[in-house]
């Protein structure tokens, strides 16, 4: 597979939480951004495969969406080992956002990657799926899997304990979701030329949220957006959700999916995040780490912008 390496621009932890303090004022009531040491991610409320989100970090964007729109590539099937190889960490830890392992699953799935790879190999890794009654269902993948399929954006660390990110918002106020109005700030403090790419986890402590989960892959092109839309499956959740989360600031030409959150729960619901569909209850926390590099991986080589929402 082709690997391309970019490298992101690398601001103090601090730097980023005093930026984000001052310019998410007109998107959240109350806002508390600071650096803090990780809290066990492996502990409840988190249920994560390793405890940090430090050592390497790095965002992996393999594939991408025009191997599922218009039509599923089939031949598209991934392995986090062999990613994690070929972004130089054999024994990183994975989460993020992916298109579930067809092959395994027995059909299209949102996949919840969140997976330590090599000799401290640990799996809780989940997925959502449209079941023949059409109805969802959410739960583990097998835990001899390591798979997935068409695309996926991940934060790759070696999963160490130490400094990370601290967000604390509540009662949205703006219009964006809490990534968009993240990487806005982000943007307009850093500009265009020095992209700043983030990922970890965020809870959603309270309120409900819209998260949408695809069906099986669809014997009919989808040509536009408002084909994709047609095409999913959405629903309102209720908290606590469990967001996986990957967001680069700006695109600088790499072809990136710019962010993309996938989120399980502990009761059974889980897919991929959209907003907060409560604002005036809705508590959010975060914690994220800074990346250092971009791993672009298997990028298709016609690209489009469309279901990239």
């Amino acid at each position: 597979m082709d690997v391309k390496m970019h490298s992101y621009h690398v601001p103090d932890l601090h730097e980023v939480a005093d930026v984000l303090q001052k310019g998410l004022a007109n998107d959240f009531a109350e806002i508390s951004a600071a650096v803090v040491s990780c809290p066990d991610l492996t502990k409840e409320p988190f249920h994560l495969a390793a405890e940090g989100l430090g050592g390497s970090p790095r965002i992996c964007d393999v594939g991408g969406v025009p191997y599922l729109v218009p039509l599923y590539n089939p031949a598209k099937k991934y392995n986090f080992q062999e990613i994690a190889n070929l972004a130089g960490v054999p024994d990183g830890f994975f989460v993020g956002a992916a298109a579930g392992p067809f092959h395994v699953v027995g059909s299209n799935s949102e996949l919840m990657p969140n997976i330590r790879c090599g000799t401290s190999r640990r799996n809780e890794t989940h997925y959502a799926k449209i079941t023949e009654s059409g109805g969802h269902l959410m739960e583990k993948v097998p835990q001899d899997s390591s798979d997935f399929g068409l695309m996926s954006n991940l934060f790759l660390s070696e999963g160490q304990p130490g400094s990370v990110l601290h967000l604390s918002l509540k009662r949205r106020i703006g219009k964006d979701n809490l990534t968009a109005a993240i990487r806005k700030v982000l943007l307009e403090a850093f500009g265009p030329e020095k992209p700043v790419g983030l990922g970890g986890v965020f809870l959603i402590k309270k309120g409900k949220a819209k998260l949408h989960i695809m069906p099986d892959f669809s014997t009919v092109p989808l040509k536009s957006d408002d084909d994709v839309d047609q095409w999913l499956r959405y629903f309102e959740f209720p908290a606590p959700l469990i967001c996986l989360s990957v967001m680069s600031s700006c695109d600088p030409g790499w072809d990136l999916r710019i962010d993309h959150t996938h989120c399980f729960s502990t009761h059974g619901v889980g897919g991929h995040y959209h907003y907060d569909t409560t604002p005036e209850e809705v508590e959010y926390e975060c914690f994220f780490n800074v990346a250092e590099k971009l791993v672009r991986i298997d990028q298709p080589k016609e690209t489009h912008n469309i279901g990239r929402d």
